[in-house]
């Protein structure tokens, strides 16, 4: 689902590279009221020193005139962030904060592989459409249900594959297969995103087994499975 938040508030906002973040404050569970949290050395509290609930998104869209965010939030049937995008109506209190740190691409490379899981489609989606169009791309796309297939911006360079998850296996499984079914070398860039233990594979898979270097590798763990917290959705 895509949420637009919007407001003065949004002014000065700038995300300038693809694959950003913005971290997005929810009310607490079981209350409607925002409550703003305040900075503790390590962590967000709220006055009652509970932890703030706060979950990371890709800022989809950025518009600096009509001062608009896009979130883009999968919908899984539960999780606080889940079920606000649900129930949310317009004019609800949202906030955020942010950037957080985006991809730089190399304008260099001419190979790239970019593979992640439905939380990482919004960042994906701002990758194929910062590329270079000489660039050729392979992309990988783990789906735990068809609904979560969607249609890209058509680049020369794409090619593109859906791999749905098998019912009962752990997320991450057909992508890491996927993954390792792909041939890469050390002139391709990497850009990676999606369940923690999942990403931790292709990680130990590029760097121990094939000799990667690290620096041609963007890997991100943007949720883990069996655990809310403040990742990803």
């Amino acid at each position: 689902m895509r949420v637009t938040l919007a407001g003065p508030e949004l002014t000065g906002l700038v995300v300038d590279r693809p694959g950003a973040s913005v971290r997005l404050l929810l009310p607490s569970p079981g209350t409607a009221e925002l409550v703003i949290p305040r900075w503790h050395g390590n962590e967000f509290l709220l006055p009652d020193h509970t932890r703030a609930v706060l979950r990371t998104f890709t800022p989809r869209r950025v518009d600096a005139h009509q001062l608009e965010l896009d979130l883009d939030i999968v919908l899984h049937g539960h999780g606080v962030a889940s079920e606000w995008a649900a129930t949310t109506r317009p004019g609800d209190a949202a906030a955020i904060s942010g950037p957080g740190r985006g991809y730089d691409i190399d304008s260099a490379a001419a190979r790239f592989v970019l593979a992640g899981d439905e939380s990482a489609i919004p960042a994906i989606t701002q990758v194929i459409d910062a590329l270079p169009l000489r660039a050729t791309a392979a992309v990988l796309l783990e789906v735990a249900h068809p609904d979560a297939r969607i249609t890209f911006a058509d680049h020369p360079g794409l090619t593109i594959t859906w791999h749905d998850l098998p019912v009962a296996s752990p997320p991450g499984d057909a992508l890491v297969r996927a993954f390792r079914a792909v041939a890469i070398d050390d002139e391709t860039r990497i850009w990676v995103a999606g369940e923690a233990a999942a990403v931790q594979r292709i990680r130990r898979y590029c760097f121990d087994e094939l000799g990667i270097s690290r620096r041609h590798c963007t890997i991100r763990g943007y949720w883990k499975h069996g655990r809310g917290g403040d990742i990803n959705p």
